[in-house]
C-alpha cells in the first residue's frame, strides 16, 4: 500500500480538485495524508479548519495538518498580514517548502498531490502551492502530480457559470486556466465515490451558508441529486511534471 500526500491551498480545495481520488485511494487501502496551507479566513479567524477535519474525515484521510499561513483572497489587492500570520503569498517558499518536506519525509510519502503551474484558475495561494510542492518535491525527491482541469472544459463551464450568475470568470481568465487536454497525463474516474466526495462538500458549512456568488455554486452543487453531481464531478485530471502525454492519459495515478 502507498502512503499519498494532498497539498491544498484552502480549506475545500481538498474536495473540489481530489476529493474523489482521496475517497478512492482509501477506499482502496492506501494511507492519505492532507495538508492545508491556509486557514481560509481572510480576516477574523472562523471555523473552516474543523470544517476541513471534518471533510477529511469523511474522504478517509488518516492524517491533516496545517502549514499555519493566513488565506491571502482572490483580486487585485493583497491585504496586509492580519495579527501573528503571515498571508501565504507573501510567506518565505523556501521556508514553507521546508515544512510541507518534513511531513513528506515523516510520512515516507511515495506520492504527493499538488497544483499545476497556474494553480487551477490563477488564484494568488494556489500558485504558491505549485511553487512550495514543486520546491518540497526536490527536497525530498517525491513524485508529484498536479491537480488540474482541461483547459477547453474550463473554457465551457465557465461560460455556464456566467450563464447563471454563479462564477465571474472571463472568458479570458477561463482559456489561462488549467492544462489542454493533449498536455494531461492522468484522469481518474471518481464516479463510483461521488456521494463520498459530495457530504466532503457538504462539510464545508462556511462557503456553504455564504451570500457570494461561490457560496451560491457550492449550495446548488450539495442539493444536486447525486447521478447528476455524479455525472458533473465524476472525474479528476492530474499532469506529472517532466512526463510527456504522448496521447496516452494513464487512468490509475500510482503507476
Amino acid at each position: 500500500m502507498a502512503t499519498v500526500l494532498a497539498f491544498h491551498a484552502h480549506p475545500d480545495d481538498e474536495v473540489l480538485l481530489t476529493g474523489g481520488t482521496i475517497a478512492r485511494l482509501t477506499a482502496e487501502g492506501h494511507r492519505v495524508v492532507i495538508v492545508v496551507a491556509c486557514d481560509g479566513a481572510v480576516w477574523e479567524p472562523n471555523g473552516r479548519l474543523a470544517e476541513f477535519r471534518a471533510s477529511a474525515a469523511i474522504l478517509g484521510a488518516k492524517r491533516t495538518e496545517y502549514l499555519g499561513y493566513a488565506d491571502s483572497g482572490y483580486g487585485p489587492i493583497l491585504h496586509p498580514d492580519p495579527p501573528g500570520l503571515t498571508r501565504f503569498a507573501r510567506a518565505d517558499t523556501d521556508e514553507a517548502a521546508d515544512k510541507l518536506a518534513a511531513i513528506i519525509s515523516e510520512e515516507n510519502a511515495d506520492l504527493l498531490l499538488s497544483y499545476d503551474a497556474y494553480g487551477g484558475y490563477g488564484h494568488r495561494d494556489h500558485l504558491k502551492v505549485h511553487e512550495v510542492g514543486a520546491r518540497a518535491a526536490k527536497l525530498t525527491g517525491v513524485r508529484v502530480l498536479e491537480a488540474t482541469v482541461p483547459r477547453e472544459l474550463a473554457v465551457v463551464g465557465s461560460g455556464v457559470l456566467r450563464t447563471f450568475r454563479l462564477a465571474r470568470f472571463t472568458a479570458e481568465e477561463a482559456r489561462a486556466s488549467g492544462t489542454p487536454r493533449s498536455a494531461l497525463t492522468h484522469r481518474v474516474n471518481v464516479r463510483r465515490y461521488a456521494a463520498t466526495k459530495q457530504a466532503a462538500l457538504a462539510a464545508h458549512a462556511t462557503p456553504v451558508r455564504g451570500a457570494s456568488r461561490l457560496a451560491r455554486l457550492f449550495r446548488l452543487a450539495v442539493a444536486l441529486p447525486l447521478p447528476l453531481f455524479s455525472l458533473l464531478a465524476g472525474w479528476e485530471w492530474f499532469t506529472e511534471p517532466g512526463v510527456a502525454a504522448g496521447g496516452r492519459v494513464r487512468t490509475e495515478i500510482l503507476r
